[in-house]
């Protein structure tokens, strides 16, 4: 506040002047303001980066889902291609004993005309069961590895938030180990990131 030249300094105003004239680097030297930098920056990269991972381990859960979802559409599927075939199974052998049961040589004939199409018929569903079968393993392994991809982006998060929480401390303690701490941790971060990204 100022009054006819006369200007009184509130808390605030001293701590912002404080910290703009380099009060760091005059109370605990230069070299304690460097410090003071390279940890501000470092919490700035990580957290970009703790972001990065963030996302892409809510992408790949989301993946893991859809594909899980897949799965279960191709089973379904599967599943009405075994029952179509139980179908012409049990045709199948309704006109078996009508064959059996028939006296006349021309209808034996007739009925094992229609046994030979069912015969066939069961064949081509069975195909198309055993892929659908085929694309729901499929399916489902691939969600298993975006779920195992979306833990390791977890970990890597988790990590990088453990290393700004160090890095915050480090800024308030002034100590020098929960620095190193604090990049240890992120580098511990970084690495499983990248055990992610290489899908390992």
């Amino acid at each position: 506040m100022s009054s006819g030249g006369f200007h009184v300094h509130g808390p605030h105003d001293h701590a912002v002047e404080h910290a703009t004239h380099g009060g760091d680097a005059a109370h605990h030297g230069a070299e304690g303001g460097s410090s003071t930098n390279k940890i501000a920056m470092f919490t700035a990269i990580v957290a970009t980066v703790g972001a990065i991972f963030a996302y892409m381990g809510g992408a790949t859960q989301a993946n893991a889902g859809l594909m899980k979802n897949d799965a279960a559409i191709k089973k379904t599927e599967a599943s009405n291609q075994w029952n179509y075939f139980q179908s012409k199974s049990t045709k199948q052998s309704l006109a078996e004993l009508a064959r059996d049961l028939s006296a006349s040589e021309p209808e034996k004939a007739k009925y094992q005309v229609k046994i030979d199409r069912y015969e066939k018929e069961k064949n081509e569903i069975k195909v198309v069961a055993e892929k659908l079968e085929a694309d729901a393993l499929a399916f489902d392994h691939k969600s298993e590895a975006q779920m195992h991809q979306h833990h390791r982006w977890a970990q890597a998060t988790t990590a990088l938030q453990v290393a700004i929480a160090l890095a915050a401390i480090a800024l308030l303690t002034r100590k020098k180990w929960l620095e190193y701490g604090m990049y240890g941790v992120a580098a511990v971060g970084l690495g499983v990131g990248a055990l992610a990204a290489l899908h390992i």
